[in-house]
């Protein structure tokens, strides 16, 4: 049965999690122009006068785009890494309910992770979504080094 093909079904698993964080983050972006075109805070000269008027000027300090925007910069700087790690894991053969278990783990965090910080709740619950969502691509990649060792 070969490794990349939804009859696999570690590999079935693992392209639903990383469709469901990946389309989370392609979201983000839409949720980023939606908060930029609702409060008139755009990021450069062009998208000021398309969007607004000929008199706005690029801003950077709208709280609400702002938080949007690094949430979405959040994503992809964890789902990315997370689909590339996972894809070399699924070739390494893990235990498949402990794959599982890391793929439903990830996608929750970052689920969370997104609840969170458009809420905002309170820290450390951000930084514990991150902290896991983390540890899930490091235990990963350790499986995958160890796996690859020469």
């Amino acid at each position: 049965m070969a490794k990349f093909s939804f009859d696999d079904p570690l590999f079935a698993q693992f392209a639903f999690y990383s469709g469901v964080v990946l389309m989370k983050t392609v979201v983000m972006s839409v949720w980023t122009a939606r908060y930029r075109i609702g409060s008139n805070t755009y990021s450069s000269p062009e998208d000021c006068k398309f969007f607004g008027d000929k008199d706005l000027k690029p801003k950077f300090d709208n709280q609400n785009v702002e938080r949007v925007r690094r949430c979405h910069l959040n994503d992809l700087e964890n789902v990315v890494p997370f689909v590339l790690i996972g894809m070399f894991y699924v070739m390494s053969s893990p235990n498949p309910a402990y794959a599982l278990l890391h793929f439903r783990i990830f996608a929750g965090a970052r689920l969370f992770h997104t609840f969170a910080y458009l809420t905002p709740l309170p820290q450390p619950s951000r930084a514990l979504a991150f902290g896991v969502g983390f540890l899930v691509n490091v235990s990963m990649a350790a499986s995958v080094i160890m796996a690859g060792k020469y």
